[in-house]
């Protein structure tokens, strides 16, 4: 089968390579489509800390947004599994720490992550093999873009979730890429008035309200830091990489009221707690999508989010080193987030 590799840093190939076979307890998945992350990239020009720290390294197989039909099981699975469109959770713990044990396996110290940590190989192939108890099984109003975003839809609706926020609330959500879009769709779905704060754009200063890509998902109120309103904000979500802005959340956000931090910066982000324990503020940590999976899956099937409009294109196995390089495909539309159709 085809899959692409990950030869070293800024080198890729597709490399025909044997297809998987599924062991114990474990499902060979037809990959339908598979989405390209912001860890991928780090990856790609080497920056990603697991480089760094033992628990990734080259050769390596990207992918753990997907989404496919099983094809084939190992021993010890329920046959009835075959021909079953699923996605599966990114996090494999070892299942026996105390960790695993009390349900938080997506934290657990051995884990695996698929296409990112532990030589576990990603869905940017034409098949890949996981554990059965990872898959999630997709109803049939979730097609293969909605279920290729189940899993940053897992991650968003956790930290949407954090803010505790519904009707009545203000919620600043700071990084418009695809995960801080997902987060401000599952907060203006629980009632919430939703602001988006995002860069200057290359053109020239922002505009207030309304202004960008956001503007098409019906986002009103769309700012920069220079055109940020002195306003009182119940919530702030940091989901963005820039290593000032978990700061500033603190600095916005009311007292007494929550920030979420779900992006990751390149750089140490520094935060003064003296501010956060005489703002009465709580701060929660967002790392997985593990909890918030079958909320993403059930909240796209009724059509409480509709995240494909985030996606501007859909590329073959070919395409996927142009845009880890930054290259968007010819002819793509507005939104942050590119697909792989192995199939192409």
């Amino acid at each position: 089968m085809r899959a692409f590799v990950l030869v070293e840093p800024g080198k890729s190939e597709v490399w025909d390579v044997e297809p998987p076979v599924a062991g114990p307890g474990e499902a060979v998945i037809d990959v339908e489509r598979a989405g390209v992350c912001g860890t991928d990239v780090e990856f790609f020009t080497g920056e990603m800390a697991y480089l760094h720290q033992g628990h990734a390294g080259y050769p390596m197989r990207l992918g753990h947004e997907w989404c496919g039909v099983v094809s084939a099981v190992g021993s010890g699975v329920d046959p009835a599994w075959a021909g079953r469109r699923v996605m599966g959770d990114t996090m494999l713990g070892c299942g026996a720490c105390r960790r695993c044990e009390r349900g938080h396996q997506h934290v657990c110290e051995e884990r695996q992550e698929v296409g990112i940590r532990g030589g576990r190989a990603g869905a940017l192939a034409e098949r890949l093999a996981v554990p059965v108890s990872s898959l999630h099984v997709l109803p049939d109003g979730v097609d293969p873009v909605r279920g290729a975003l189940v899993e940053p839809g897992g991650n968003a609706l956790r930290a949407a979730r954090a803010t505790e926020a519904g009707p009545g609330d203000r919620v600043l959500v700071l990084g418009p890429g695809a995960i801080g879009l997902l987060v401000a769709m599952f907060v203006r779905a629980a009632g919430a008035e939703v602001h988006l704060l995002g860069p200057e754009p290359a053109g020239g200063p922002g505009s207030a309200a309304g202004g960008g890509f956001p503007g098409t998902l019906g986002f009103e109120y769309v700012w920069t830091e220079r055109t940020l309103p002195r306003i009182p904000f119940d919530a702030v979500v940091d989901a963005s990489n820039a290593a000032h802005l978990p700061a500033l959340a603190l600095e916005l956000v009311e007292p007494s009221g929550r920030v979420v931090y779900i992006g990751l910066s390149g750089a140490p982000s520094l935060l003064d707690t003296r501010t956060l324990v005489l703002k009465d503020v709580t701060a929660v940590g967002i790392l997985s999508a593990s909890p918030g999976l079958d909320a993403a899956i059930e909240a796209y099937a009724d059509g409480l989010v509709d995240p494909r409009p985030l996606v501007a294109a859909t590329v073959g196995l070919d395409g996927v080193a142009a845009v880890l390089a930054g290259r968007r495909p010819p002819a793509a539309g507005p939104g942050p987030k590119i697909h792989v159709d192995p199939r192409l």
